[in-house]
């Protein structure tokens, strides 16, 4: 090996499975979002594509910065700082529904002062939830066993921040809400009160439907209904669905190869929501299933990580962090194979977009902070056998 090789894989612990698959997917990420923004770069940058391969490498670096960043902190520090996420993401969520950047007629974005630039708050609620949901399961794993003990410090607080992103972003919303119930199943918390965080988010949901008949404007029913009622009784799919199934379809095995695919001219948002039929038109399917194998490999990587911690926190952490990535990812495939209706979910690592990345890129980065603090008590105990033998 050489010594370049060597001071990387001194410097770089963890699982390094997880380090080549956030790798691997960013560099599928370049290639595809190349290849995607012809059409926005003819309209938007006079043909300039390399502006956003510029700017889309520039978010991955900084992403991988973070990623590296959050993996050198012990991941314990996160539940300390658990609750001050929590009290921040409440009103952050609160401001975006009622004074956030209006774009395609959904709040999802506040802009940031001077630098002009927009972010998501979703984002950094769905981290703040996950990471406030594994410290509290794991503190009160003994002792949940009654109303007190499960509804205020955990369905609350699940369906308060769920409820604050659904009106603007209902896919997301759901499947945070979906990776809360697996935590929570993942961490021993008794079937009642699983049942009863279904029922609460059931009558709030039912709530929100029943206001936004009265406020259209501030909760999407409309659109809620219409992407459900075109998915039940279209089988062929609206615009965007029929333009990715070409897409599909032109790919067949091995794809039209990097850059030769046609339907991105056509296919709205082909370097976001539906960046996965992209990469099947230049791929094929051998790129689509290489694309799927790594968050499948992802998952169980993390997996073997749960079997191993110590510390339940951590156990519940990572695999909560890795189910939020992994279902936003089968969310946005399924999307674009037209299995579930239109979402506005993005490709996780892969999908161009400035928060998103960079929020998925922290997410691996603090499972990898787990994964470091187990390899190193790994090697603490291999020590110890051989010095006791």
């Amino acid at each position: 090996m050489s010594k370049l090789g060597q001071s990387i894989q001194a410097e770089l612990k963890g699982d390094r499975a997880i380090w080549l698959i956030a790798i691997f997917l960013g560099i599928f990420s370049l290639l595809a979002v190349y290849s995607s923004t012809g059409t926005i770069a003819f309209h938007e940058k006079g043909g300039n594509t390399e502006f956003y391969l510029f700017k889309h490498f520039i978010i991955l670096v900084a992403g991988f910065g973070l990623m590296y960043t959050l993996y050198n902190i012990h991941y314990m520090q996160f539940s300390k700082w658990a609750p001050i996420f929590l009290l921040i993401t409440i009103p952050l969520l609160l401001y975006t529904l009622i004074m956030g950047s209006d774009y395609n007629e959904a709040r999802r974005w506040i802009t940031v002062p001077i630098i002009d630039l927009t972010f998501q708050t979703s984002d950094f609620a769905k981290l703040a939830l996950i990471i406030y949901l594994a410290r509290v399961i794991s503190s009160k794993q003994d002792y949940i066993e009654d109303f007190k003990s499960a509804f205020i410090p955990i369905i609350v607080p699940v369906v308060t921040v769920c409820a604050l992103i659904a009106p603007a972003d209902l896919s997301t919303a759901v499947l945070l809400f979906l990776t809360c119930f697996l935590m929570m199943f993942v961490g021993r918390v008794h079937w009642k009160y699983l049942g009863m965080l279904l029922v609460f988010g059931l009558m709030v949901f039912s709530v929100m439907i029943i206001i936004g008949q009265f406020f259209p404007d501030w909760i999407r029913v409309e659109t809620w209904t219409s992407r459900l009622n075109e998915f039940m009784t279209n089988s062929d799919g609206g615009y965007q669905v029929q333009q990715a199934k070409i897409a599909i379809a032109n790919g067949e095995w091995f794809g039209s190869g990097p850059g030769n695919g046609f339907q991105r001219n056509y296919l709205p948002s082909p370097y976001a929501d539906f960046i996965y039929a992209i990469i099947l038109e230049e791929y094929g399917l051998i790129g689509g299933f290489l694309i799927l194998g790594l968050y499948v490999w992802l998952f169980f990587r993390t997996t073997s990580l749960v079997t191993k911690s110590p510390k339940a926190f951590g156990a519940i952490l990572a695999i909560g962090l890795c189910l939020s990535l992994v279902l936003q990812a089968f969310m946005n495939i399924a999307v674009s194979v037209h299995l579930v209706p239109v979402t506005g979910i993005t490709l996780p690592l892969v999908s161009m977009g400035g928060t998103s990345m960079l929020f998925a890129c922290a997410m691996i980065g603090i499972i990898q902070s787990v994964s470091r603090y187990i390899e190193r008590v790994d090697e603490r105990v291999k020590l110890k056998e051989e010095l006791a033998a």
